[in-house]
C-alpha cells in the first residue's frame, strides 16, 4: 500500500490562529516513519486576513497546487460543507468537517473529531458516570463532541452555547439521531452543573488567545469530572481549576492525536502507528 500511495504529498490546515498547532509535525513525522515524504502547510485566516468566506478561493487553491487533502478547525467546519462535493455518514449526521480529501477533482468531506474524542474519552475516563453531563459549545468541535458522548452511552446531554439556536438545532438534530431526550438545551447552567455528572468544555475559551474560564469556577464540583477539547495549552485554566478541586479531568491532547490518526489514513490510506503518534505530540512539549 505504501508503493501505490504518491510520495512526496502536501497536505494542509486551514483555520483561524493555528500558528501554535501541533498536527503538522505529527502528520509529517508519522509520513517519515512510513517512509512517506509529507509537506504539511498552514493556512491561516489571520495572518491572511481573511474569515471563513474566503473558503471557495482556499479549495481552489490547494486542488490548483495538488493538495492531498486538507484539515479543517474554527471557524470552518460547517461552513466548508456545503463547497464539497460528498460527505462522509458521519460528517452528514454531525453536519461539521474536519477533514476534506482532495482526490480525482472531488472533495470529500469527512469527520475525524467525533472518533478523536470517542477515543480519547475510552482511555482517560473509561469508568465515570454518565447519566448527565453538561456540556458547553455547540460549534462543529461541539456537533463532533456530542455526537460521540451519545455514541459513548451519555444518557441525557445539556448542551450550552452562547448562540441559542445554534444549541437548539444540535440539540435538535442529536435527538432524531440517538432518541427523544437524549440531548437538551436549558436555560439554568447552575442547576444543569448541579446535578451532573461530568462537564465537556468544547468551545475556544483557555486557548492561549482566548484565556479565562468558560464558566464560572464555584459551579465545579469534586465529585464531578472534565473534559477539555483545547490542547494548547494543555493545561487550561479549567483543568487547573477542576483538578485543584480534586475532579478526574482529561485534556485535549487525545482528541487532536485521535483525529490526526484518522486523518492520516484517510489521506494516505495508511493505517498509522497511533501509539507512535501519541508519543511524538508529548515529544513536542505541549505546556
Amino acid at each position: 500500500m505504501k508503493k501505490s500511495f504518491r510520495s512526496p504529498y502536501l497536505v494542509g490546515l486551514i483555520g483561524a490562529g493555528i500558528q501554535a498547532s501541533r498536527t503538522p509535525s505529527m502528520h509529517e513525522h508519522e509520513a517519515a516513519e512510513q517512509g512517506l515524504q509529507c509537506e504539511y502547510r498552514l493556512i491561516d485566516l489571520e495572518k491572511l486576513r481573511v474569515g471563513a468566506e474566503a473558503l471557495p478561493d482556499l479549495l481552489k487553491d490547494a486542488e490548483s497546487k495538488g493538495f492531498a487533502g486538507l484539515n479543517i478547525t474554527y471557524p470552518c467546519k460547517q461552513t466548508v460543507a456545503a463547497l464539497l462535493h460528498e460527505l462522509s455518514d458521519d460528517a452528514r449526521a454531525i453536519g461539521a468537517v474536519n477533514t476534506v480529501v482532495l482526490a480525482n477533482g472531488r472533495r470529500i468531506g469527512h469527520n475525524t473529531d467525533w472518533w478523536g474524542f470517542a477515543e480519547s474519552f475510552r482511555r482517560g475516563l473509561p469508568d465515570v458516570q454518565k447519566n448527565n453531563v453538561v456540556q458547553l459549545g455547540a460549534g462543529g468541535a461541539g456537533a463532533a463532541v456530542a455526537h460521540a458522548m451519545l455514541t459513548l452511552g451519555a444518557g441525557k446531554l445539556a448542551i450550552f452555547d452562547l448562540n441559542t439556536e445554534r444549541a437548539e438545532n444540535l440539540a435538535a438534530d442529536l435527538c432524531v439521531r440517538f432518541g427523544a431526550g437524549r440531548a437538551v438545551t436549558e436555560s439554568d447552567l447552575a442547576a444543569a452543573m448541579a446535578r451532573a455528572d461530568g462537564l465537556i468544555h468544547a468551545t475556544p475559551t483557555g486557548m492561549v488567545k482566548y484565556p479565562g474560564l468558560p464558566l464560572p469556577a464555584e459551579l465545579l464540583r469534586p465529585a464531578m469530572w472534565v473534559a477539555e477539547i483545547v490542547y494548547f495549552p494543555l493545561e487550561t485554566e479549567l483543568l487547573r481549576v477542576a483538578r485543584k478541586l480534586g475532579c478526574r479531568t482529561m485534556n485535549g491532547s487525545g482528541m487532536a492525536v485521535f483525529q490526526a490518526v484518522e486523518a492520516f489514513r484517510l489521506f494516505t490510506g495508511i493505517t498509522p502507528d497511533a501509539e507512535r503518534m501519541q508519543r511524538h505530540f508529548a515529544s513536542m512539549g505541549v505546556k
